[in-house]
């Protein structure tokens, strides 16, 4: 018996806080045309109001089909990081996976429609060094169940890698991000084994771009690099000051504020990384103005490359589970890739 012809009644994901079209349907990120197809027809005739079904699940199991089931539709929505609803939980939480059960769905051997198991994330706290722990657990997969993401691409500790974009500027922006992201990939990722660098992402709702995204956790860095010429500033909280000179930071602030609303279950930060030309870490030397010394606190943060590795690390270690790898957020980010 079909998990929903059995317990729609006692669970419906219609009014759980936040369900992505493929959840839903309860397929993979990668799942073919032809399993959308099944997955819809399958959920269809369990759910139809002519069979007894649910009308409000229905309605939106039929929405989720319009939009994967079209290529095009289906691209904008992986782009918009896969955002189906938000949660009424206020941004900025930091409730992590020992706060909240997990609706997680389900495929049968045909990648269809196969409902929701509850499933929680493991109750000990864990240490940003633990090694990686996986929610949903791949060990809890039922017989022929298909997994939210391969566990090899779940493991994979870097995704994308900087891209040109642009014709003016291209070369030094991809030297800027490419330097960012070894920095990360050598400091970072190597303590935190369930930190995962995502780089070359699509900014949600417009035609921007986002050099990285580091997640560990429900912990969320989105990263940004500038190179400055050398000497010391002065960071007043919208400008690095030079003398008489001034250096605008790439803008961050509403690629956090978004990310904020898309991940609710989140604690979401970004963070610009100077670089000078000298290759020193710890230069340019930064003065900060009061309140805006970056301690991951705000949602911008300006270090030099030292600054920054040493912050970022304790901005995702601090997380209530800094060992998980979240395969619902981490699929929604690869989603979001260009």
């Amino acid at each position: 018996m079909s998990f929903w012809h059995g317990r729609a009644s006692e669970r419906s994901p219609v009014g759980e806080k936040f369900l992505t079209h493929y959840q839903v349907l309860g397929l993979a990120r990668s799942a073919s045309e032809r399993d959308i197809k099944i997955a819809y027809r399958k959920a269809a005739r369990i759910t139809h109001p002519d069979r007894g079904g649910d009308p409000a699940l229905f309605r939106q199991i039929t929405e989720a089909y319009e939009v994967l089931g079209n290529p095009t539709r289906r691209q904008a929505y992986d782009r918009s990081y896969g955002a189906a609803g938000h949660s009424p939980r206020s941004a900025g939480s930091t409730a992590g996976p020992s706060s909240r059960g997990y609706g997680t769905p389900g495929a049968d051997g045909a990648g269809g429609f196969g409902g929701f198991t509850t499933r929680r994330a493991p109750e000990d706290r864990g240490t940003a060094g633990d090694p990686a722990i996986y929610v949903p657990a791949y060990e809890d997969l039922a017989p022929g169940e298909v997994p939210l993401l391969p566990r090899r691409t779940a493991a994979q500790p870097v995704h994308g890698a900087p891209r040109k974009r642009g014709v003016f500027g291209a070369s030094s922006r991809l030297a800027r991000e490419a330097r960012t992201a070894q920095l990360i990939m050598q400091q970072v990722l190597p303590g935190i084994p369930a930190a995962r660098l995502i780089n070359g992402l699509t900014a949600p709702y417009n035609n921007g771009y986002i050099d990285h995204v580091l997640v560990s956790g429900y912990r969320i860095a989105i990263v940004g690099s500038m190179l400055v010429p050398d000497g010391a500033f002065r960071w007043d909280g919208s400008m690095l000051v030079h003398g008489s000179r001034v250096a605008a930071p790439p803008q961050l602030l509403p690629a956090a504020r978004q990310f904020q609303e898309l991940f609710p279950e989140c604690n979401v930060t970004s963070w610009v990384c100077v670089h000078s030309n000298t290759g020193n870490l710890f230069e340019p030397v930064i003065d900060y103005a009061r309140g805006t010394e970056p301690d991951g606190s705000n949602l911008v943060n300006v270090a030099n490359a030292a600054r920054f590795v040493r912050e970022a690390k304790g901005f995702l270690a601090a997380g209530p589970t800094p060992n998980v790898v979240d395969l619902h957020v981490l699929g929604r980010l690869l989603g979001g890739m260009y």
